[in-house]
């Protein structure tokens, strides 16, 4: 199979030219490698490599499951795999191999799906963007200088370099969108308690945070949904039940739609005028194509959800660490983490209990006023970013005021931490590009546990106005 063939297929595609015998396990997965030591080296997504392991599991003449032989990655959070090291990014993390799979990693090896490395993330996942002191910066394929958004970047730019036709990916505050809007993927983020994070975490982030996949069809994140979203019993709660399978349920159309657009920022900020006329010709499509569309937003209170946000964020940190110290007996310094970590750690180790469960409570009444918007409105439009993907090395990571260190991404990120706030379902879909050839993605949002009307919406719209053609130049970003 040739160069450009590979990356002409999705993952679901992929696995069919498996199956069909027109190409063979180890083919594709030397092919995913061969591309990886070609554009790594630049593009800087892939921090761990587990080729060896993945040749082995491509010989085995037991692959079974819907995704059969296809390749895939793990993000370097979360996504633990058994002889892999998760490190967060994080030079206070030892390198030391996973002695088990995650039960995540262990269904989508049980669906056929054969990982082959680990992506790049910022330290522990706390910013927009995919720069660390370990890893060094992940690069955006569609232009080198510019972010790759994060905290699931690696991933995204793995998947939108056609290294990959699908990579694992978490979102606490739009780890999978925000890299999906700038590479110009697919990202869902789920309901919250739709993903297991078993058997080793809970609801990571005091429930922030979910796990997923970055693709580059919708089919093939409905795909990999129907395969990772069974409940697991020892979960501290559950998404409301599937709607059957979404791989199957995308086939049907959704029904004419009510939706709501947001065309300013939660704090009143404009968007970038190319980030507003892409939400004009989002709006303009679904119109196009039946639905009713009017401007219209929940009523959250921003700079509640914020301080909240930061609450549970900076407490999620402080334990996060406090666990790695109890793990390799090293204290916490800040000359073993970088300087945002070090302030949001003695941020959240301060924090007393009271405080956090008041935002938690907090961000369950912004739930409630979720579910009051949804009566009226099937889905909510938005910017996923209110500006193009930033330049590499706006955020100084040095910075241990956690105030001045976010303060360049004041308003770049509008929306997406309010769905993990309210637990609420959210989508990237790569509608349309900038003046400069860069992805800018629109976000859809339904109420909790609305994944299969996400998912029908999303395929309607990618018949509508396809995206699959328009792929980066990684070898010359």
């Amino acid at each position: 199979m040739s160069f450009a063939e590979y990356e002409d297929y999705d993952a679901l595609g992929l696995a069919r030219l498996i199956k069909d015998k027109k190409i063979t396990v180890l083919e594709a997965m030397d092919e995913a490698i061969a591309r990886a030591e070609r554009l790594n080296p630049k593009l800087n997504a892939i921090v761990y490599k587990d080729y060896d392991r993945a040749r082995d599991s491509a010989k085995s003449p037991a692959l079974s499951g819907l995704f059969a032989g296809v390749p895939m990655l793990l993000k370097d959070m979360r996504g633990d795999a058994q002889g892999m090291p998760t490190r967060g990014g994080s030079r206070y993390v030892p390198a030391t191999p996973g002695d088990h799979d995650c039960e995540l990693v262990a269904r989508y090896k049980r669906a056929g799906l054969i990982p082959f490395g680990k992506t790049n993330v910022p330290e522990f996942g706390i910013i927009p963007t995919t720069e660390s002191k370990l890893y060094g910066p992940a690069r955006n394929p569609w232009d080198s200088t510019r972010s790759p958004g994060g905290s699931s970047g690696g991933s995204a730019v793995a998947v939108a370099a056609g290294i990959a036709p699908i990579a694992h990916a978490t979102d606490g505050g739009g780890s999978i969108r925000i890299p999906a809007s700038c590479c110009g993927l697919v990202g869902l983020k789920v309901s919250r308690g739709r993903i297991t994070q078993g058997p080793d975490m809970a609801d990571s982030t005091c429930g922030l945070s979910v796990d997923h996949v970055v693709t580059r069809s919708v089919r093939d994140c409905a795909a990999a949904l129907d395969i990772s979203c069974t409940p697991d019993f020892g979960d501290p709660y559950f998404a409301p039940a599937p709607e059957g399978s979404y791989l199957e349920g995308i086939r049907e159309k959704p029904k004419r739609l009510r939706i709501g657009v947001a065309t300013k920022g939660m704090h009143g900020r404009p968007f970038d005028s190319e980030v507003l006329e892409a939400v004009t010709k989002s709006a303009a499509l679904c119109e196009s194509l039946g639905h009713t569309v009017e401007e219209a937003s929940p009523p959250f209170d921003a700079q509640a959800m914020t301080n909240a946000f930061l609450t549970l964020w900076a407490t999620s940190v402080a334990q996060g660490i406090e666990a790695v110290a109890r793990m390799t007996g090293v204290p916490p310094s800040r000359d073993l983490v970088e300087g945002l970590t070090w302030g949001l750690y003695l941020s959240g180790r301060d924090i007393i209990a009271a405080r956090q469960m008041d935002a938690r409570q907090f961000l369950y009444g912004m739930a409630r006023t979720a579910v009051k918007f949804h009566e009226t409105y099937d889905l909510w439009l938005t910017p996923t970013l209110s500006m193009p993907p930033m330049k590499l090395g706006v955020i100084d990571l040095d910075e241990t005021n956690v105030y001045k260190a976010f303060a360049p991404l004041m308003g770049y990120v509008p929306y997406t931490a309010s769905q993990n706030g309210t637990g609420q379902p959210a989508i990237n879909l790569p509608l349309h590009w900038s003046r400069d050839g860069l992805p800018l993605g629109v976000q859809f949002v339904a109420r909790m546990g609305g994944e299969m009307l996400l998912l029908r919406f999303a395929a309607e719209l990618e018949e509508a106005q396809p995206w699959a053609r328009r792929r980066p130049n990684p070898a010359g970003a």
